[in-house]
């Protein structure tokens, strides 16, 4: 008996280990920004390849203002962005306007590229009630801040995608830490057992705030989770724009064919802290690590590709880079001026009807406003 269960358990590594061997990272630019996928190259015009490095170079800006604004006490809650460019931008580029976002905290980037208004976005970060009063046809959802619940989210609106019979997808993220939770599973396996049209990004950065991937579980990759719940899963160069554009296309066109959701890994790295509330990444990451991971840098990488093809040069990355400074001074000037909230503006719209306990609190707070 004894020699049959060490036979059985040797049948079964053997076989995780085929599986894990199906998950080689996906590819199309090197780090010195050279072709090395000729046949995957997405089909994209030199227009349309500007307008993406435009948008990285744009949202890089975006980061280190948000930041100084954080630190001076403009902002609120924030997430750094940078090293994430590729991951964030070249996945929304590759959808539609119709399609669907459920960002995670670290996503502001793609809902502002989706429609979002950069005000807003600093106001979400403010917790004022206008940050997530989110305009007509701009298809986002605020920011989720629980790890993971995102995912169960997309599951059910791309199920109603799905009903409705649109050729629309839903689209969420969340980092390495989120496969950890309850609701990356639920979310993916109700999808995948639905067949909705959904698209499951996890930014693997390496660290859930502090704690490495290798300690968060003992799978060879996390793109390897989509086999327990019978859907596709691919990890790709999460720091190669046009490689995590064409496994977000490919998952968009299985997906409105009626193949069902997809999960995709991105290997990527966040040059700054976890969130602007104290973390110090100099404690759990060395300089040797960080090094390592500069030298993929998402715009340096794809900045030599578009210089190589003659579609980039400096003065158009400079014309970016003032357009994003004056865009985020206008904007920060629209969240000041945007009226400060009172706690009658949040009772108020909670729900449609109030039951009489608010209906209470809210003339309470009321007179105590009007004084």
């Amino acid at each position: 008996m004894a020699s049959k269960t060490k036979t059985a358990q040797f049948d079964a590594k053997m076989q995780l280990e085929k599986v894990e061997e199906q998950f080689q990272t996906f590819q199309i630019l090197n780090e010195e920004g050279k072709v090395v996928n000729e046949s995957a190259m997405p089909d994209l015009s030199d227009e349309q390849l500007q307008e993406l490095m435009r948008r990285m170079v744009y949202t890089r800006i975006l980061d280190q203002r948000s930041i100084s604004l954080n630190r001076q006490g403009r902002l609120g809650f924030y997430a750094p962005t940078a090293g994430q460019e590729a991951s964030q931008l070249a996945s929304q580029f590759a959808l539609e306007k119709e399609d669907f976002i459920l960002p995670g905290y670290r996503d502001v980037p793609q809902v502002i590229w989706h429609g979002l208004p950069l005000s807003q976005a600093f106001l979400w970060s403010r917790g004022h009630f206008e940050g997530g009063n989110i305009p007509e046809g701009v298809n986002v959802i605020a920011p989720q801040i629980i790890i993971g619940a995102q995912f169960i989210q997309a599951a059910g609106v791309a199920l109603g995608m799905k009903k409705r019979g649109t050729k629309t997808v839903a689209i969420t993220y969340t980092g390495d830490g989120g496969t950890s939770q309850g609701d990356f599973y639920e979310g993916i396996n109700f999808a995948g057992a639905f067949k909705a049209p959904a698209i499951f990004i996890v930014q693997n950065n390496r660290f859930a705030i502090s704690t490495p991937v290798a300690l968060q579980s003992a799978a060879k990759t996390l793109a390897q989770k989509a086999v327990s719940a019978g859907i596709p899963g691919i990890q790709v160069d999460g720091m190669d724009p046009l490689a995590v554009y064409v496994a977000v296309r490919e998952a968009r066109e299985r997906a409105i064919n009626g193949e069902g959701p997809t999960l995709i890994e991105t290997l990527t790295y966040r040059y700054g802290p976890h969130t602007m509330a104290g973390d110090d990444p100099t404690r759990y990451r060395t300089s040797d690590l960080d090094n390592e991971w500069e030298k993929k840098d998402p715009l340096v990488r794809f900045r030599k590709f578009l210089e190589d093809k003659g579609i980039w040069n400096e003065e158009m990355e400079n014309e970016t880079i003032e357009k994003a400074k004056e865009d985020i001074k206008v904007a920060i000037k629209q969240a000041d001026d945007t009226p400060k909230q009172k706690v009658t503006d949040l009772i108020s719209i909670m729900q449609e009807e109030l039951p009489y306990n608010l209906k209470e609190q809210y003339e309470i707070y009321k007179e105590k406003e009007s004084k």
